[in-house]
């Protein structure tokens, strides 16, 4: 299972994301689109692990508006291994900083994360694939392309494990 901290985005970029995760399931690759009965909307995670108990994120996280008007820019698409596909968001300092200002109040909870999305490790990027089949991999890579440059505006964030059942909005 997993549990991750969401940053969502706005309305447009929304819009987008599901419009190349629809083209792609048309087209015979899996996306998130089709995970856990359409419980996945288009995110970039901030932490993730386990598991993360909504209310204590909540409670280190206070005071910290999180995730609110973060602009961010998707210019390029990545795969990770176990073919992972992704638009990749390029890092900006005030990204850097929530992000490590995040993982600060985290580690001071004692909450903790995957080393990989921690500060100095961790490659912002929203999701389009957790399993592209190898034979449409460059394809499905073209297609993350044409949608690119994406700009978008973070809006919110959860703490999100849709495998059961917990979508927990940070204030």
């Amino acid at each position: 299972m997993v549990a991750a901290i969401e940053l969502y985005l706005d309305v447009d970029a929304t819009r987008r994301i599901r419009t190349l995760w629809r083209s792609l399931e048309a087209e015979g690759v899996p996306t998130m689109a089709g995970l856990l009965g359409n419980r996945h909307r288009p995110h970039v995670s901030l932490a993730a692990a386990h598991r993360l108990d909504p209310h204590a994120v909540e409670s280190a996280l206070a005071g910290l508006e999180t995730g609110r008007a973060l602009e961010l820019s998707m210019d390029f698409s990545g795969q990770f291994v176990g073919r992972v596909l992704w638009l990749g968001v390029t890092p900006t300092e005030e990204l850097l900083a929530h992000h490590r200002a995040v993982h600060e109040r985290l580690a001071a909870a004692g909450i903790e994360v995957w080393e990989h999305y921690r500060p100095g490790r961790w490659v912002p990027h929203c999701t389009v694939s957790m399993r592209v089949p190898n034979p449409q991999m460059a394809h499905a890579v073209r297609r993350c392309i044409e949608v690119l440059p994406l700009k978008a505006t973070t809006t919110g964030a959860a703490v999100a494990d849709h495998a059961n059942d917990i979508d927990h909005r940070l204030p």
